[in-house]
């Protein structure tokens, strides 16, 4: 039986973790390689803003390599998009990953990163392995390509 509070200044908020899985482990998409990843990321893409408004989500993998979801991090501009760390690794706890996969596209489909790409690729990154969260790879996406950074020797 829970205590009951009875003073007003001291009550908090419950927060609560939950994950509800809509398939069976043995039914979802292994990714190993970043051709998988970009598959299985542009067939969940918002194929309607691809080309007008820069997005970033993330691929949540399990031990397995087996996706155990997707989720849109952030929508920005035409040019920018904002990707919070403390949201992204949010996201990835609390779907239990052991492996993440960073995307974002670019409106101009230019496939070369930007400085800035680059900076925040190496910060994720680093907060995986403080967390012990792989950072598996980052892609920047196109309607019909893909950038991969680890295939680029960049992770």
């Amino acid at each position: 039986m829970k205590a009951q509070n009875l003073n007003p200044l001291l009550q908090v908020s419950e927060i609560r973790v939950s994950y509800h899985p809509k398939f069976r482990a043995s039914e979802r998409p292994s990714v190993t390689t970043s051709r998988q990843a970009y598959e299985v990321l542009i067939n969940n893409w918002d194929l309607d803003r691809i080309n007008f408004q820069e997005q970033f989500y993330i691929l949540l993998l399990n031990t397995a390599s087996k996706v155990i979801g997707i989720s849109q991090i952030a929508a920005g501009g035409k040019t920018v998009t904002v990707a919070d760390p403390k949201l992204i690794f949010s996201v990835a706890l609390k779907g239990q990953a052991t492996s993440v996969i960073l995307a974002h596209n670019h409106p101009s489909e230019s496939l070369k990163p930007s400085e800035a790409d680059i900076n925040l690729t190496r910060k994720m990154v680093e907060i995986g392995k403080l967390l012990e969260l792989n950072v598996f790879d980052h892609l920047i996406v196109t309607r019909n390509r893909y950038y991969s950074f680890g295939d680029e020797g960049l992770i």
